[in-house]
């Protein structure tokens, strides 16, 4: 029978072990770092963007994290014996490109080299968020990152209640809401923050309600104020992304200054009897509002939903595409709404992206922010800018 010494002989004699200088050089190329210690281990210190599986779970979960068996990686444990065990498992599985770090994590942190505490939760939310942990694009670095975030949404209204709610269920950290309206019955048939029996009370104060309800974890911070030129800078300040969910043309220009000034992100939702649309507008990297609607359209043109109707379901589908665009904003995860509008038409149930290009002609830009004067600008859609 073979002893432990024997089983690592073997293990060390089929993979292609490397010193903690060798490894440096491999990670400076750009190497997928694995980490199989215990998480009590990885808690205490790691390198710096180390995938971490615990040996134990090494096989179950190896082939959903690393797709790519070709892809090189360098295995690290404590000292160099579990991360042979792991590479030689590795090559069993059909990687082709695994080297084991001799003298594992203590060598490299005893020879002064970079290491970091990663990010932790506790035990309710490891519960909580146990679905985003499994993936590999979010897992525990990018849930803590949603935690730390900060959302501002404006409006509590139709948009605002399904991308809300999808927000704090994923641990958004922070979420502010803009509102100055109170809960009407005829709210309700969209406006899935609210209940029956708010009927009456202010949005922002129903909203912190149900999203705290859903999630103890979110911080609610409310404005139950009219956004104006003289308060929306000191309210936008700080937010990570804006959500929007307004429903006039001068709250859009006046929110599309202060953030493009700011140099904030904005989701913006909108909706109308059957359609809707998504876009994001990122001052620094794409279009913004004032790109695809230099000026607004007549009033008699763009009936809002109280006059025009909307079907109640609709702004769920475009809200939760809000908070979808939001969260890979927040992550930096996949390909985002900046330079494309993407439609719905729920009549048909079809979905066009539409490319959405700089105006050459629109001086209110990032790289103009500091000439921008934010203004209020009801009938006068005009930029303002110093000069």
């Amino acid at each position: 029978m073979a002893s432990f010494r024997d089983l690592l002989a073997q293990a060390k004699s089929a993979i292609t072990e490397v010193d903690t200088a060798d490894a440096a050089t491999r990670i400076e190329r750009g190497v997928i770092v694995l980490d199989v210690r215990e998480p009590d281990e990885y808690e205490q210190g790691a390198l710096p963007s180390a995938l971490h599986i615990p040996r134990g779970h090494l096989e179950a979960q190896i082939e959903t994290k690393i797709v790519d068996k070709s892809a090189p990686i360098v295995v690290y444990c404590a000292g160099g014996v579990r991360s042979a065990f792991a590479a030689k498992t590795l090559a069993e599985l059909g990687y082709t490109d695994v080297v084991s770090m001799a003298g594992g994590f203590g060598k490299w942190k005893d020879e002064g080299r970079a290491w970091k505490t990663p990010a932790t939760l506790n035990a309710e939310q490891k519960i909580r968020y146990q679905r985003h942990l499994l993936l590999p694009e979010v897992g525990i670095e990018g849930q803590a990152k949603l935690l730390a975030s900060k959302v501002l949404m404006l409006g509590a209204g139709g948009l605002g209640s399904p991308a809300a709610l999808y927000l704090a269920a994923a641990g958004v950290g922070t979420i502010g809401i803009v509102d100055m309206d109170e809960v009407d019955a005829s709210n309700l048939q969209r406006q899935i923050l609210h209940n029956i029996d708010r009927v009456g009370d202010r949005k922002v104060d129903s909203a912190k309600k149900t999203l705290t309800m859903l999630n103890p974890d979110v911080n609610v911070v409310t404005y139950d104020t009219r956004l104006e030129a003289n308060n929306i800078m000191e309210i936008i300040k700080g937010y990570d992304v804006i959500v929007d969910g307004a429903d006039n043309f001068p709250s859009r220009y006046l929110l599309n200054d202060a953030s493009v000034k700011l140099g904030i992100p904005v989701v913006h939702g909108s909706i109308f009897r059957f359609e809707g649309m998504v876009t994001v507008f990122d001052p620094k990297n794409g279009p913004t509002y004032r790109d695809m609607v230099p000026e607004p359209p007549p009033a008699e043109l763009a009936p809002s939903c109280a006059e025009a109707g909307v079907l109640g379901v609709l702004p769920g589908i475009v809200g939760s595409i809000q908070a979808l665009e939001t969260i890979k904003l927040l992550l930096g995860l996949g390909e985002g709404l900046v330079g494309r509008i993407l439609a719905v038409d729920t009549t048909e149930m079809e979905f066009r992206t539409f490319k959405l290009r700089v105006d050459p002609n629109n001086v209110v830009t990032y790289a103009n922010r500091d000439r921008i004067e934010v203004r209020d600008l009801d009938g006068l859609c005009a930029p303002w800018l110093s000069h």
